[in-house]
């Protein structure tokens, strides 16, 4: 049967003669997502490969379909392993022990600069840094070597390829380095940048050139110093009206605390697996698996996914204490009476309720990697990548006013509502210097490199094993070919 597909630019380049197959599996996978990311491919295919590829041969039209066959081996086989994996200990407990860390290591490092300890102050910051958490991927003076990466990259490519791919040297060694070269040089360097990281939190606050009429003052009017009733009038409809919004507002609080509640007790299992991601909310997952999605697909003598079975693991415990400890490093929260309280008292209320936020915690992620946050963020970063169907200019690095200004902003940075009166009980007298030594951790490139390449050594560790020795469980990933008996 003929497809009516629309004709659109991944059908066009990548697959002339047929429709692409899905390239996620996963059942609860949306065709938008399968569509925005064939979207993103045929974007970067057009703007990357066929550039150089159309100056060798202008009538080969089989290279990029194969290009993105590849891929789809690729994508199946990360697939796979992202629904294998457990993301709760991940997120809830090695990212936040990998922040702590540096922030802490950071302070120890700063407080000996110009001792002893730094050669009588010959030794610089990152220097000092690097000894305290050496990397064999980065040298002490914030250095990247691209062979540590290259072998990872290999190692990655060998269980994501089907033997036919990634046998051919030439082919495994262009994909090796076009990774690497975004990863090394574009990637890290970027994200490592002080101003990269500021520009992100400030992102996230939602800090926008708003000062100047936050707090605006009204305009002035003739005003008259007789009482009228008009007035009363007006005062008192204001206060009504301010009585009830916040009347609503808590009632809606209310009743969105008790249904979250029932969900977060009614949920036996925590879904936090990779399981949940792109798909939705647990309670309201269809009762077919992923792995009967897997198992359904006929055998052939092509790469393919055999069934995942999940493994039942017991529900991870104690997940608060590693973000009370990672607040408390970031904020200096020891270091002040008021605070040191404050994070007494939620460390023996976390204790508490440990049952609850145990379930909580994971409950709350899985919502959050909801299948329109994977659609939105595919289709923000094809708009960012090319805006006009092409790559844009790449964009200019602020200027030293303008960091010190984003800087700026971040420190005289305060919180809505009425919050904001106990900003100063908790970040002490001076909450501008507190948020300043906050942000101190992260203004040095060098030491935010080893940040970056210990939280992507985790990463890629949970997603590959094999790059520490490790061989995944049969039944949690067998990641084998199949050959086909009929």
């Amino acid at each position: 049967m003929t497809s009516s597909a629309p004709s659109t630019l991944a059908r066009r380049l990548l697959s002339p003669s047929k429709d692409l197959p899905p390239l996620l599996q996963s059942p609860n996978a949306s065709p938008e997502l399968n569509a925005e990311l064939y979207d993103f491919i045929a974007l970067a295919l057009r703007a990357f490969v066929n550039p150089w590829w159309s100056k060798i041969t202008r009538y080969d039209k089989e290279f990029l379909p194969d290009i993105t066959r590849i891929l789809t081996h690729v994508v199946h086989a990360l697939e796979a392993r992202a629904l294998a994996i457990d993301l709760t200990p991940l997120v809830f407990h090695d990212i936040p022990v990998i922040l702590a860390s540096h922030f802490r290591d950071y302070h120890n490092v700063a407080e000996k600069i110009s001792t002893s300890y730094a050669a009588g102050g010959a030794a610089s910051l990152p220097v000092l840094f690097h000894h305290i958490q050496p990397h064999m991927a980065l040298s002490p003076d914030g250095g990247i070597d691209r062979e540590y990466y290259r072998q990872v990259v290999d190692v990655i490519l060998k269980y994501c390829l089907p033997p036919e791919d990634y046998e051919p040297e030439a082919e495994r060694y262009i994909v090796r380095e076009i990774i690497l070269k975004v990863l090394l040089d574009d990637v890290i360097p970027k994200i490592s940048q002080p101003w990269f990281i500021q520009k992100v939190i400030l992102d996230e606050l939602g800090q926008e050139e708003e000062a100047s009429h936050l707090f605006k003052p009204p305009s002035p009017s003739p005003t008259h110093n007789s009482f009228s009733i008009s007035t009363l009038l007006v005062i008192i409809l204001s206060a009504i009206q301010s009585f009830s919004g916040a009347c609503l507002a808590l009632a809606q609080a209310y009743k969105q605390t008790v249904s979250t509640i029932k969900r977060v007790n009614q949920t036996a299992q925590p879904a936090t697996t990779a399981n949940s991601i792109g798909s939705n909310p647990p309670d309201n997952q269809p009762k077919q698996s992923a792995a009967s999605s897997y198992s359904n697909t006929p055998t052939s003598s092509v790469f393919s996914l055999p069934p995942i079975v999940p493994v039942e693991k017991p529900p991870p415990s104690n997940l608060t204490p590693p973000l009370i400890d990672l607040l408390a490093e970031i904020f200096t929260l020891h270091q002040r009476f008021a605070s040191s309280i404050l994070t007494t008292f939620l460390t023996i209320t976390a204790a508490f309720f440990s049952p609850f936020l145990d379930r909580l915690l994971p409950y709350l992620l899985s919502s959050f990697l909801s299948p329109a946050f994977f659609l939105n963020t595919t289709r923000t970063a094809k708009r960012t990548l090319f805006p006009n169907g092409y790559p844009g200019p790449p964009p200019i690095d602020p200027t030293p006013e303008e960091q010190a200004h984003m800087h700026s902003q971040l420190v005289n940075w305060r919180p809505r509502g009425a919050i904001v009166y106990l900003f100063p009980w908790v970040f002490g007298p001076d909450p501008s210097a507190t948020l300043g030594r906050a942000l101190e951790p992260l203004s040095n490139q060098h030491c935010n490199m080893h940040l970056v390449v210990f939280l992507l050594d985790r990463i890629l560790v949970a997603l590959f094993p094999e790059l520490i020795g490790e061989r995944p469980k049969q039944e949690t990933l067998p990641l084998t070919r199949t050959v086909s008996t009929s």
